[in-house]
């Protein structure tokens, strides 16, 4: 005869907890302690239960999804964050599911926000209107965020880290630092412009020169063709640009154009995508912690749907990482 198939009161006698005790466990496992949720997953995998998903989202009403809302999937920062999401979510038992806010209609994303549609949603696009999504399902804001609209935010502190990304290149001796921004109108953009221009004015050096970008890899080349087309002796000795991606571009057209990176020019860069620590030169960037910024976000959330309702802000640690596209200036100055 066939075992009968455990069910969640043999987890809960085995562990020494109640039923809601197990069900938290399951669906928010971020509200228990981590002794008990040990002993609850330990109970879990003796008697082989598992939960039907399914009739537990259709007895409480829930789709059992949970969408992340990304500017731009084709850009390879967002990989380590929608994976540290799903290395959260999953367990809970959620499923993610990804829309990008460039290809999808401005309609179409803001569906998604229904509650038929799912139980929560991860913003990392900070140009969707605020007064679109009050009052729709729980949701967090991640890297980027959207003046005026009181969600938890998940985030580092731009401006202070592009602080650092310039003081770097200011204490190898360079002067003369230009600046490759991101897309206008982007608070990403706007704090790291802030930055650059806080840490220049600390040591009493001349306003950036600020060229323009979009994070794409095109925008850092086209941004190259700028500076290439200054006299030389009037060219920065270092650029600092606001994503990896541009960097990328950027040290390429240099490269093809006949100069040298580092000795011509220092390039940093902003994240520390993974290409970015194996192409030659190896660059020297600003390191967010992007599986980190998923994985809290994706925890945020599940509080906010279990009902925690403060829109308090996240502030995740970054790190200077310095490799080869960066030395002092051949000529000071």
């Amino acid at each position: 005869m066939q075992n009968p198939r455990p069910k969640i009161i043999d987890v809960a006698r085995l562990a020494g907890v109640s039923t809601a005790t197990v069900s938290r466990v399951l669906s928010h496992p971020q509200v228990v302690n981590a002794e008990t949720r040990r002993l609850v997953e330990q109970a879990i995998r003796e008697t082989g239960y598992r939960l039907n998903h399914a009739a537990r989202n259709l007895r409480h009403r829930r789709t059992g999804g949970v969408v992340a809302l990304v500017p731009n999937l084709s850009n390879p920062f967002f990989s380590q964050i929608l994976a540290g999401m799903a290395a959260v979510l999953a367990p809970a038992g959620y499923n993610l599911l990804i829309a990008d806010t460039r290809t999808e209609g401005r309609g179409s994303l803001l569906r998604y926000a229904e509650p038929s549609r799912a139980d929560g949603l991860i913003v990392l696009d900070g140009s969707l209107p605020a007064d679109e999504l009050t009052r729709r399902t729980p949701i967090v804001l991640a890297c980027e965020w959207i003046p005026g609209f009181a969600a938890p935010r998940v985030k580092i502190d731009n401006r202070q880290a592009a602080i650092r990304a310039v003081e770097h290149l200011i204490g190898l001796g360079h002067r003369r630092i230009a600046h490759v921004e991101g897309p206008a109108g982007n608070v990403l953009t706007e704090a790291r412009l802030a930055g650059t221009r806080d840490a220049l004015a600390a040591h009493g050096l001349p306003e950036p020169l600020v060229l323009p970008g979009d994070f794409s890899l095109e925008s850092g080349r086209v941004a190259a063709g700028g500076w290439l087309a200054l006299p030389a002796q009037e060219r920065p000795t270092a650029v600092f640009l606001a994503s990896d991606a541009m960097a990328c571009g950027f040290i390429g057209e240099v490269q093809h154009r006949g100069l040298n990176v580092p000795r011509d020019v220092s390039v940093m860069g902003f994240d520390d995508i993974e290409l970015v620590s194996h192409m030659t030169p190896a660059l020297s960037t600003i390191r967010q912690p992007r599986e980190a910024i998923g994985r809290q976000a994706a925890h945020r959330l599940l509080a906010r749907i279990a009902g925690d309702a403060q829109p308090d802000d996240t502030v995740l640690p970054v790190e200077l990482v310095l490799r080869a596209s960066t030395a002092p200036p051949l000529i000071a100055g």
